[in-house]
């Protein structure tokens, strides 16, 4: 087999999620956004040479597929974890002491705003504007499981209870 098409068909089957994805939106620009979304469902980020192949694909440049990827605070350029723990530092949030919900967190699992996802790729804790869920303050949300008038205390036995379930895996 040619260096060339030996290089294709590795490159192929390196992005062949990306490739059913584009399929599924018919290859057609005009819906990047949820090809995107779509693609970070699936690698839980939107790594930079997936962003280059699909402005390939779609016939657009590098520059516009990143910049809308970069636009959305929805969309990740770097890896997050399989448990992505958002918690709302909304004004509601704030007043009802968000922030030592955070510093639990963040001190049970070793990590900090630089820092925001576990080396095991198990957790990532992040901080949002607001959750919209101003009668549950503060709020946190696991993946898309709300969890309302979180405290030090109920957060950190959220994440004991599921490193312990992944023990069991």
């Amino acid at each position: 087999m040619p260096q060339t098409l030996k290089k294709t068909t590795q490159r192929l089957r390196q992005f062949e999620k990306v490739c059913e994805i584009l399929d599924r939106y018919q290859h057609d620009p005009m819906k990047l956004i949820p090809i995107l979304q779509a693609v970070q469902d699936e690698y839980r980020y939107l790594p930079e040479e997936v962003l280059a192949y699909i402005a390939t694909s779609l016939g657009l440049s590098p520059a516009r597929v990143y910049g809308v990827a970069t636009f959305y605070a929805h969309f990740a350029l770097e890896p997050k974890g399989k448990y992505i723990i958002r918690l709302c530092d909304g004004t509601a949030c704030h007043v009802k002491k968000s922030i030592p919900v955070l510093d639990a967190l963040r001190e049970r699992l070793g990590l900090s705003e630089e820092k925001p996802t576990t080396p095991d790729m198990l957790f990532t804790v992040e901080t949002v504007s607001c959750l919209g869920a101003c009668g549950l303050a503060p709020v946190m949300v696991i993946n898309d499981e709300v969890h309302g008038q979180m405290t030090p205390e109920k957060a950190v036995a959220y994440i004991d209870e599921i490193i312990a379930c992944e023990e069991k895996k």
